[in-house]
């Protein structure tokens, strides 16, 4: 979106070879292909063909670039595999760059600790996150309406169903080969979260997707967290939608 991609542009939904790469050519997880698809679609269907048509014409050093600015500090290397996650990091990393999208495109440091007091109340150390803008705010509203439309009509749904969330709310599942790793960052106007169910072991993984993919694993971790947050009044997380830039040239709807 940040390099001029209009995300209602239609792609061809088919296979992509990087072949300065020994020919590699991502799948898509139920090797279905056909049509074109536009990239709020292909990001709520999580179809593996759109995003590696993107990484190709943006390369990977882009991604790589664009991740640091986010916070995420973990190893990268310039592989096209990076558009699907072929990568470890942390929770702590995925929830602070997701958030980015939500505060506006300002990508802001995650602490645990924000200041100390004595038992006097006295203060005796104060610390302050890092900030930095990583985007401008009208590709970062882009962005929550696209992870907006995964919770809505794709890969999270169940999030509306089954536990029944009506508060604005955007995320992603992530699934990696053999069903290793889980994960499902979520975020809303207020809040960021996320779940990664696996083991540092990759040779632990579940049987199948219908146990192990991220929105059979790490989403109901997430659907569950949200549902007690939005019902403790001690909390009374607000119910506002993201806010809309002043000014808007990309569509956040596709005809």
């Amino acid at each position: 979106v940040d390099n001029g991609f209009d995300p209602c542009m239609r792609i061809p939904n088919q296979p992509v070879t990087f072949e300065e790469f020994e020919n590699w050519t991502p799948d898509n997880y139920d090797d279905s292909y056909g049509g074109t698809l536009n990239m709020y679609e292909g990001l709520a269907k999580s179809i593996n063909s759109i995003v590696a048509y993107l990484m190709k014409q943006i390369g990977p050093d882009a991604v790589i670039e664009l991740s640091r600015n986010m916070g995420i500090e973990s190893p990268m290397e310039a592989y096209p595999s990076l558009c699907l996650g072929a990568f470890d990091m942390s929770v702590y990393e995925m929830v602070g760059a997701y958030a980015t999208f939500a505060n506006k495109g300002v990508w802001t440091e995650p602490i645990f600790v924000t200041r100390i007091v004595d038992k006097d109340g006295n203060e005796l150390a104060r610390f302050d996150a890092e900030s930095r803008e990583v985007f401008s705010e009208e590709t970062a509203y882009v962005m929550t309406k696209m992870l907006e439309g995964v919770v809505n009509r794709g890969t999270a749904a169940r999030l509306r169903g089954k536990y029944a969330l009506r508060m604005p709310l955007g995320g992603k599942t992530g699934t990696t080969q053999n069903n290793s790793d889980g994960w499902f960052i979520g975020i809303t106007p207020g809040l960021s979260m996320g779940a990664w169910v696996g083991a540092d072991d990759r040779s632990v993984h579940f049987r199948s997707t219908s146990l192990g993919g991220g929105a059979n694993s790490a989403l109901p971790i997430v659907g569950e967290f949200l549902t007690r947050v939005w019902a403790d009044p001690n909390i009374n997380m607000p119910a506002r939608s993201f806010d809309a830039p002043a000014s808007l040239s990309i569509a956040t709807s596709c005809n």
